[in-house]
């Protein structure tokens, strides 16, 4: 339908309902800057962003158009965290280094809700809380754990019952699960769209349609030559590009896989089906191993998203697991017609951690989602600007690492369909 990671915007609900973007253009000619960043995502723009503010110059160049990646594909849910629990960052970095990654994980939600006050957002979004149903008696064992251990940190979360995530969820089929006031949802393609409005007010420069074909060391700083051949002079550079990051540095790409996720919206639901539905307005997502995301948007449609073929979609028949659930979950959906179907590239790293490398001084390689992007890479923007700003490695949350090629890259594609099916299987008997 479409080549490999290419995949329209238009498709997808956000496209229909975000604000629209600043007006921006392809960079025309040579030019040059303080700080080079590659990808306008989450990360990018939140980097320049708080690198302007800071005074200091910089450019963010993308080869589409922003948030073309996962900044606006997502399902809008702002999750609080990592994927690892406080413990195991603890066991994984030890007390001082997991510490700092506990307090970088507590604030990512915090970090998103500070931007869209400061900086007065137009973005649909909600600060209800948000949930984590059980779906087994097995992993719900999994869940008590995880609240204990967030509660150990003095987190604003608590469990629920079987009956509690029947009322707050609208379904009995789930066993309990637990609650994480700091999180909520937002319009994803507003929110990065409405970064790039800020970041640019703030005095950075923003680059459409502008594809960069190479960057290399030059002298003292960094050149990067964009597919038309227009040369960039920079003292260092950054790269936020995440699932889209191909042939910008080499094996970068190659350390993380980029399944594809997939997301379904209905028609706005009448109001008597949509008061039976999430009727506090929390966004969900399950302990399966492959797991449903689901939520209302603000113009009340349902929407949900999960795995589904890592290939690029064929036909709608590639989102009918997805169709499937819904009705399983709620019934009261079976009429109610499906009107967006769309997805993007998520990458996932081989420790499931977000990770940032630094191949060279002066050029700093961003990478690693894991499906938490909006919190997770905005404050992870706020971190390396605070680093580009003062040099002090101790404000990133985590240390560099060196790029690490995935072994046997070139069969991910057999290996994401084994592990879909593993996990498949896993889910049934759980």
């Amino acid at each position: 339908m479409f080549p490999d990671n290419r995949f329209p915007l238009s498709p997808a609900l956000w496209h229909d309902t975000a604000v629209a973007a600043p007006v921006t253009t392809a960079l025309d000619g040579p030019a040059d800057t303080d700080t080079l960043i590659i990808g306008a995502g989450y990360a990018g723009l939140s980097t320049a962003l708080h690198l302007a503010q800071a005074g200091s110059q910089c450019m963010v160049l993308d080869a589409r158009e922003i948030g073309f990646g996962g900044s606006g594909r997502n399902g809008g849910q702002l999750v609080p965290g990592l994927k690892k629990d406080p413990t195991e960052l603890l066991n994984a970095y030890g007390p001082a280094r997991g510490r700092q990654l506990i307090d970088f994980a507590d604030a990512t939600a915090r970090t998103v809700y500070s931007l869209i006050d400061q900086y007065q957002l137009n973005v649909p979004h909600t600060r209800s809380g948000w949930i984590q149903p059980a779906h087994s008696k097995v992993t719900l064992e999994l869940v008590k754990k995880r609240v204990a251990d967030w509660q150990r940190q003095g987190a604003p979360v608590r469990p629920l019952s079987r009956s509690e995530v029947g009322d707050l969820l609208g379904t009995d089929q789930y066993h309990g699960g637990w609650f994480d006031e700091r999180g909520g949802s937002l319009q994803p393609l507003s929110y990065v769209r409405e970064l790039a409005r800020a970041a640019i007010e703030e005095g950075a420069t923003v680059h459409t349609a502008t594809p960069v074909a190479s960057i290399r060391k030059k002298g003292s700083g960094w050149l990067a030559v964009t597919e038309k051949g227009d040369a960039v002079h920079a003292r260092r550079i950054v790269v936020c590009a995440n699932a889209y990051s191909d042939g910008i540095w080499k094996n970068l790409k190659e350390t993380v896989v980029d399944p594809n996720t997939y997301q379904v919206a209905t028609a706005p639901l009448p109001e008597e089906i949509a008061k039976t539905i999430l009727p506090q307005g929390q966004p969900v997502s399950d302990t399966r191993n492959l797991l449903l995301y689901f939520r209302k948007d603000h113009t009340g449609r349902f929407l949900m998203g999960g795995r589904g073929p890592f290939r690029e979609p064929r036909g709608r028949q590639d989102w009918d697991h997805l169709q499937k659930a819904i009705t399983l979950l709620y019934p009261q959906l079976k009429d109610i017609p499906f009107e967006y179907y769309w997805c993007g590239r998520v990458s996932v790293t081989q420790d499931y951690m977000p990770h940032l490398h630094q191949p060279e001084p002066g050029l700093i390689l961003n990478i690693g989602c894991q499906g938490r992007g909006i919190g997770l890479q905005t404050a992870m923007g706020k971190a390396l600007a605070a680093y580009l700003t003062s040099g002090d490695q101790a404000s990133l949350p985590i240390p560099f690492t060196p790029v690490r090629r995935l072994p046997f890259y070139g069969l991910r594609k057999l290996y994401v369909g084994a592990l879909i099916a593993w996990y498949r299987y896993l889910d049934s008997r759980t």
